[in-house]
């Protein structure tokens, strides 16, 4: 498989991206295996990668929160069910029963809401779920991690007796103490424990009276320390049973362990499941803090970037609350080569590195800072040549490191590569590394390669104009203000600005002046000539906004006119209609009246029946007429309703995409103690804290336990 060289990774700082992604990772495997990560060159690896990620970030806006995956390693338990009649320890053994039940649990939700999740059930499928791995584990280990009574019939029978013993030890040197502590044998303390073995504390004067094995005494030798006779021989007993105990124990662990063996590719599957859960949570976390989306991706070189961020930039800005300006930049077979130009500091080698770095996280299963109309494609290849590369150690100046990277682009760039090239031709004498690097860049259109270049060079710039599928750009630069507006225009070449900059930072206009008697007057009046035509754009620019806002009042004004008359023309039908049902029942009331006038004079009641029956024929000619007209209507007013209600459903969608996401407070340090009854922030299930250890917390919800962060829980009940 081909991959994107670790130069391009650092060049474009997408390791620091992996490193801030990293930090989000609940567990050390998944955040050592995201800093491992490389972007993929398979565009159907691509697009499974990043939809797992969309995926995972949607279920934070909806309904179906994604259960906690976080685990401990279980790599030296792996290692010992490879080893014959190895023993795994009890600690790993609780390590394992959490990842299966961990991996189960996902197993089992993204089985369930498979319609919301596709891509994330799919990934799991094949993942059989061995439910009697974590059910033999707890049979045999109890939640405080110590094996059951009920693990073997030789267990509980030793456990059972060292019970009886104890009480034996306990009778006998309460009995003890009791005797030479009524003769005034005892020093206050009475009792202490060395050795694990409790001893009473005799004053030295009186060590022969006490009979019992002499332990030890104190620093000052006041007092020695004996075990009772009487409990000494229960003593020898007990470290007999405890000795039996752990024998026991060992058995118990290492017939478990190979009863586990059988399972050891399943709990390898469920640990490199639960690994890769973990790094695509931290993706999507990272995600939401960048504003990241899924673009559009293709098998065509065409790579149109709307609105995109430099992630890193970004969140930078976003902490000293500056603005981050966003870059729109269209790559493709009719435009693939950019030959941005324009002043230092203008931002043109940030417009490069987010180009770069945006196409490395894409292809590693990011999401990323754009509009959510953007299209990218998939490079083989991002070959890159950004900043000053000289080097001592290999005795390399700057110019002759650009000669061998460029060396390296003519063997690797074809049509599936993407260039992305700082200061290009720079290094050596103007004219002559401008000419050779008009030679290079020839080649590279040759090759059908697409690519960013920045660049100073004249003749790049005029090279630009002159072939068909290659465009200038430039950064937009304000003259009034004297600083760069970080814009991106393409369709012309920009000025350097050189000596609007140098007279900026403050070099005396005389001596510029005299820098401008210096060169060629017609390479003066060709940059002047580049700042006049930014200076009309800019000024085109303004001009049409403020057309653009004039035509949009217009289009509002109409809109309200439109409205208006709507609503004047729907009176006037009205009245029209009921002017018209008036007229109507005059003429009907009109016949009925010829009718009754006629049948007063004749009596004669054929023709008054025949009369009415016309009549009636004639309305319901009328009304079978309305009927078909007003179901037209209906269908008319139907159709309308469902295009606005579609425009506003669209416009609620902008709105709540460009809705500012709430800032989350800051939640108070709580300090938790073994006991405490908690739950976790948005949550309902309230469970028991069981153990406590770095900053990690077991809860015990009744039917399960699970491992999270303290700072994931509040505090309900104290203990």
């Amino acid at each position: 498989m081909k991959k994107i060289s670790e130069k391009s990774i650092t060049d474009l700082e997408f390791d620091i991206v992996l490193q801030q992604a990293a930090e989000r990772c609940a567990t050390d495997l998944g955040k050592k295996a995201l800093l491992d990560l490389l972007p993929y060159t398979s565009l159907s690896r691509v697009q499974i990668e990043i939809e797992r990620v969309n995926e995972f970030k949607s279920s934070y806006a909806s309904e179906h929160n994604i259960p906690n995956h976080g685990f401990e390693s279980i790599d030296n338990a792996l290692e010992l069910l490879s080893v014959e009649n190895s023993k795994i320890e009890i600690e790993s053994f609780q390590h394992i029963a959490h990842l299966a039940k961990t991996a189960q649990t996902l197993l089992r939700f993204f089985k369930k809401s498979k319609l919301f999740f596709p891509q994330l059930y799919k990934f799991g499928q094949e993942i059989p779920i061995e439910k009697s791995i974590p059910k033999e584990i707890d049979r045999i280990i109890d939640c405080f991690g110590e094996i059951s009574n009920d693990a073997s019939d030789s267990l509980a029978v030793i456990r059972k007796e060292i019970e009886r013993v104890r009480g034996k030890i306990s009778q006998s040197f309460g009995s003890a103490m009791s005797k030479y502590q009524s003769s005034g044998f005892l020093d206050d303390i009475k009792e202490t424990v060395v050795s694990n073995r409790r001893v009473l504390a005799v004053k030295a004067m009186y060590r022969r009276k006490v009979k019992g094995s002499l332990l030890g005494s104190s620093k000052t030798g006041s007092i020695v320390y004996i075990e009772p006779l009487a409990v000494v021989q229960y003593s020898q007993e007990m470290e007999n049973l405890i000795y039996d105990e752990q024998e026991e124990i060992d058995l118990i662990l290492r017939a478990l362990t190979n009863w586990m063996r059988p399972h050891e590719d399943i709990l390898d599957n469920y640990q490199r499941y639960a690994t890769e859960i973990d790094m695509i949570c931290a993706k999507s976390l990272y995600a939401q803090q960048i504003n990241g989306v899924m673009p559009k991706l293709n098998d065509t070189s065409d790579l149109d970037l709307i609105n995109a961020y430099h992630p890193l930039l970004y969140l930078s800005n976003k902490e000293k609350k500056q603005t981050t300006h966003p870059q729109t930049i269209h790559l493709n077979n009719e435009l693939r080569i950019l030959v941005i130009s324009g002043p230092n500091a203008g931002g043109k080698s940030i417009t490069l590195k987010t180009i770069g770095l945006l196409q490395l996280m894409v292809q590693t299963g990011f999401l990323v800072p754009v509009d959510e109309q953007s299209h990218m494609c998939i490079f083989e290849n991002v070959l890159t040549d950004i900043g000053d590369n000289q080097s001592i150690e290999n005795e390399l100046s700057t110019y002759s490191y650009r000669l061998k990277n460029m060396n390296r682009f003519l063997k690797k760039c074809n049509e599936k590569s993407l260039l992305l090239i700082d200061e290009f031709g720079t290094g050596s004498d103007p004219e002559l590394g401008g000419a050779l690097a008009e030679i290079f860049l020839e080649v590279f259109y040759e090759k059908k390669a697409l690519g960013v270049i920045t660049t100073h060079y004249t003749n790049l710039k005029l090279l630009a104009d002159e072939l068909p599928h290659v465009a200038n750009a430039n950064m937009q630069f304000d003259r009034n203000k004297l600083s760069p507006t970080f814009q991106l225009v393409t369709g012309e070449a920009g000025s350097s600005f050189t000596f609007e900059v140098a007279q900026k930072n403050g070099i005396p206009y005389s001596l510029i002046n005299r820098a401008k008697k210096k060169i060629e007057r017609g390479k003066v009046r060709f940059d002047a000539t580049l700042a006049k035509m930014q200076r009309e754009r800019s000024t085109m620019a303004k001009n049409t906004k403020e057309l653009q806002d004039e035509a949009l009042k217009s289009k509002k004004q109409n809109e309200k006119l439109e409205t208006l008359n709507a609503k004047v023309k729907a009176k006037l039908e009205s009245y029209q209609n009921l002017f018209d049902q008036d007229q109507r029942m005059i003429v009907l009331g009109n016949k009925l009246n010829d009718l009754a006038e006629s049948y007063f004079l004749n009596e004669k009641k054929r023709p008054l029946v025949a009369g009415l029956l016309q009549i009636v024929k004639s309305e319901n000619a009328k009304r079978k007429k309305q009927s078909a007209a007003l179901i037209r209507k209906k269908k008319a007013e139907k159709k309308k309703l469902k295009v606005e209600v579609e425009k506003k459903i669209e416009k609620v969608r902008v709105e709540k995409k460009n809705k500012p996401k709430p800032v989350e407070k800051n939640r108070p340090k709580l300090q938790l103690h073994v006991g405490d009854h908690v739950r976790l922030f948005d949550g309902k299930a309230v469970g028991t804290i069981d153990l406590l250890e770095n900053n990690k917390a077991i809860v015990n919800y009744g039917a399960f336990t699970t491992q999270v962060h303290t700072d994931e829980l509040e505090l309900v009940k104290r203990s």
